[in-house]
């Protein structure tokens, strides 16, 4: 037993993150400025991404992308039950319909002919979920998607910085959306970033981010902006401030040293647990933002376990919180309990569980 707690996920920030904020602070612009415009530009050349918009969270990136390519009451999305609420939430929130296809059970990520057996005239885009920063099939995905004349956005919440097939997460389809919550691989606390190769696009969703308003505040208040502005459309307010931004600059430019570290730690695990499959392994090697384990229920010990998961009880969780190891129950509450969304009658597909170390 551990004689200090180890947390879930306690992030890592340096003298460099500090000094930045305090820069900012002491600068007086603590809103959207130069910082974001900096953050921006610096993400969007890591991924290799013509667009990159910061935001206030991956929800909020979601939530923009799929307003961006119209989707509205009547229009289906299909997604997978195999991630956090919000995902099919803001699906939700534009009223339109999350349709599920279920997920392969060697990497917990949507399997590509659930979601060809879903489509429907109704069907307005596919939102697959990286999970655990394992990369969806998206070769097999994208072609779905053009042979049904949708867009793919991709939930890339866990995904920094994953690579499929040699190229970045952030460059495989229309839209990527990241997070950079406390528990992620790059964080600002709460924050999450929006990109995209299309133009058209990016102009929808960073017109939409801060009110539809015409110009941001750095615009206006500046010596060189002017304080004048249209609303074009009722937006949102999903912008980032500066003093996230300032972590999110140093975290980024870790971001390579913080992967490799969890390779090395992943690769610890896998070493004492030899259930470990050989997709979990080969998923180490582009990214791992968590290590899943999956519960034998005929098993006594809770340290026996099998990675990739199914059913966990909550005194499995308490069981190793009190060894001293931090760990998470991870699924989408819609699908385990429907509650408000019930009546919906939408959440008829299996139900999947996992337990996030």
């Amino acid at each position: 037993m551990r004689g200090e707690f180890l947390p879930f996920a306690a992030p890592l920030l340096g003298d460099e993150e500090i000094q930045e904020v305090v820069h900012c602070l002491r600068s007086g612009w603590l809103t959207t400025g130069h910082k974001v415009k900096q953050f921006e530009r610096e993400f969007g050349e890591f991924i290799g991404a013509k667009h990159a918009l910061a935001v206030n969270s991956c929800t909020a990136a979601l939530h923009l992308a799929l307003e961006a390519v119209g989707v509205g009451p009547g229009d289906e999305v299909i997604t997978t039950p195999m991630t956090f609420t919000a995902t099919a939430a803001v699906i939700e929130h534009l009223g339109a319909r999350p349709v599920f296809a279920d997920v392969t059970a060697q990497t917990l990520n949507i399997d590509p002919e659930q979601i060809r057996r879903r489509l429907s005239p109704r069907t307005k885009a596919i939102l697959p979920v990286h999970f655990a920063g394992q990369a969806c099939d998206m070769d097999a995905i994208v072609d779905i998607a053009r042979g049904a004349g949708v867009p793919v956005i991709e939930d890339a919440a866990h995904a920094i910085p994953t690579r499929y097939n040699g190229r970045m997460v952030g460059t495989l389809s229309d839209i990527t959306c990241f997070s950079f919550y406390a528990t992620k691989n790059v964080t600002t606390g709460e924050g999450g970033m929006v990109v995209t190769d299309r133009d058209d696009i990016m102009e929808r969703m960073r017109l939409m981010h801060l009110h539809g308003m015409s110009k941001d505040a750095w615009k206006r208040y500046t010596q060189n902006g002017s304080w004048s502005y249209e609303i074009l459309a009722p937006g949102f307010k999903y912008n980032l401030t500066d003093i996230a931004a300032a972590i999110g600059i140093h975290q980024l430019r870790k971001c390579q040293a913080f992967h490799r570290r969890r390779l090395t730690i992943a690769d610890q695990y896998d070493a004492a647990d030899k259930t470990a499959t050989a997709a979990v392994q080969h998923a180490r090697r582009t990214n791992d933002v968590a290590l899943v384990a999956r519960v034998d229920r005929r098993r006594e010990r809770v340290g026996q376990r099998q990675h990739l998961g199914h059913r966990v009880d909550d005194d499995d969780v308490e069981r190793t919180g009190a060894a001293g190891r931090g760990e998470q129950r991870h699924s989408l509450a819609p699908v385990e309990r429907p509650g408000a969304l019930e009546e919906l009658g939408r959440f008829a597909q299996p139900r999947r569980e996992c337990r996030i170390a």
